[in-house]
Parts: C-alpha cells; structure tokens; sequence
C-alpha cells in the first residue's frame, strides 16, 4: 500500500474554495467591511508581500470570531453537498479513485477548513490534514486550533504517518505551501504535471 498526499485547492478544484466559502458565510456588513479591512491584504498576497497563511489568519478571524459552531459546521456540510461537486477537476477525481483502486491510503492535505472538508472526504473515503476551527463554549474564537496549518503541511504528515513504512509516496500540489510536501514523494506532481 503506497501513500498519495494532495492538496485541495487549484489541485482537486478548479479554485480556490476557502474564498468561495468565506463570501457565502459572511454576513452583508462583514461583505461590505472586507474591502477596506482585507482589500491591502490582499493585494499584498497577489503581489508576493503578504503570505497565503497571513492572508487566511486574517479573513478567518474577521468571519468567523463570535459565530456558533453549529452555525458553521451546517454550513460546511452544505457547501460540500451542494457548491464542492461543482469544482472538482474529472482528472485529479480519476487519479484519486485510481490510487483508492490500488489500496493507496489517500490524504487530503489543504489550509483550507475541515468544516467542509471533512465531511467531503468522509464521503470519498479519504484521510485528512488541514486547518480547524478554535471554539469555546460553542462559539468560535476566530482562531485555528494550533494554528494555520497551511505552512505545515509536511511536518503535520510526518507527525502523522510513518512515511517509511510506504514503498512508494505521490504528492499532488500547484503552490509554495505544497514543495516541501512533495519534496517527500517519489513521484511529484506539480500544477498536473509529473517533476520528479
């Protein structure tokens, strides 16, 4: 059994899916208030000043501090039900089930949210490494728990598997937070294209 680890957005999508789901969940006033408190950060981002996980840290605070869990994890669970079939790119879905045919243990490892992740890769039978939540009593703080994990990709998947006990590992990424991700697989795939 070999290890397939692929990242979410831009390499199973055909977007970024955080974006998509932050403008459905935030509220009118937050809408209007994004351009002024996320606009320069974003900016930043598009220019190289600003990194994906500084970017992702501050819209996640703005939408989601004070909001119940309940709140969010039902809206999670619609947005995979209903927007997530929609962005899937049919290659990368085929190589996924090609790797599950294989008996391949197959990881999603993304910054993005387990709100909808999870129950999207329960429903594909994958494993998954990505940001969660913070919450105290029911509500969110606007916080990750431990942290953005985007930055971490591959010292969460070494915290996690024994990488050693795989005859073979695939990594599947399209960004700067993926390389040191593939740089622990034999065969690397980067933006659908084999490197290495």
């Amino acid at each position: 059994m070999n290890l397939a680890l692929v990242d979410f957005d831009h390499t199973v999508t055909t977007c970024d899916t955080y974006a998509r789901f932050l403008r459905g969940i935030a509220t009118p006033e937050q809408l209007a208030g994004a351009k002024w408190s996320v606009g320069p950060w974003l900016a930043g981002y598009r220019l190289g000043l600003v990194s994906a996980a500084a970017l992702r840290i501050r819209v996640t605070r703005l939408v989601f501090a004070g909001r119940t869990t309940q709140e969010v994890e039902a809206a999670g669970l619609c947005y995979a039900d209903e927007v997530l079939p929609g962005l899937l790119r049919p290659d990368m879905m085929e190589r996924i089930t090609w790797h599950r045919g294989q008996g391949d243990t197959v990881v999603v490892v993304s910054g993005s949210l387990d709100a909808y992740l999870r129950p999207w890769c329960e429903r594909h039978g994958l494993e998954l490494v990505c940001n969660r939540l913070e919450s105290s009593n029911g509500r969110l703080t606007g916080h990750y728990l431990d942290g953005d994990r985007g930055a971490h990709k591959a010292a969460d998947i070494r915290a996690r598997y024994d990488l050693a006990r795989y005859p073979r590992i695939h990594a599947y990424g399209d960004s700067r937070e993926d390389r040191p991700m593939l740089a622990l697989a034999h065969e690397r795939w980067y933006r659908g294209r084999r490197i290495g």
